[in-house]
């Protein structure tokens, strides 16, 4: 039998289905597809499957999720994903940018609290 090494890095696949839990990254991701890679329309499919198989890996995607994910899955793996394209297009043809946050009420609490204690107002002076 052959000596057969066992690869000493981990794969890109495996690094970015793991760097794909931190919303933020995920979020970034989206952004950064869906603002540049419209001559791509196939890739968002790809980058929310990327999204979705971090999730079920690490058993943080629910049902509900799931389920809204083979709907879209379906719809996209049908039309190609290019009326989404349109659509960012025809945003910033408006003078707009579209732009893809994380709904972590955790998180935004986390960062306005950074944000207080950054500002020179005092807890008075915020609440009006």
């Amino acid at each position: 039998m052959k000596n057969v090494k066992a690869p000493t890095s981990r794969s890109y696949q495996e690094f970015l289905i793991e760097s794909l839990q931190n919303s933020q990254e995920a979020a970034g991701y989206i952004e950064v597809t869906l603002t540049e890679a419209s001559d791509e329309p196939k890739l968002l499919q790809m980058v929310l499957k990327d999204i979705v198989d971090s999730r079920i890996k690490f058993n943080t995607l629910s049902d509900s999720a799931q389920l809204r994910w083979k709907k879209l899955d379906k719809m996209l793996a049908e039309s190609g994903g290019s009326e989404i394209y349109s659509f960012v297009e025809l945003l910033e043809a408006l003078g707009f940018k579209l732009e893809i946050t994380v709904a972590d009420l955790e998180m935004s609490a986390d960062l306005e609290d950074k944000d207080f204690a950054r500002s020179n107002l005092s807890p008075e002076t915020a609440n009006l």
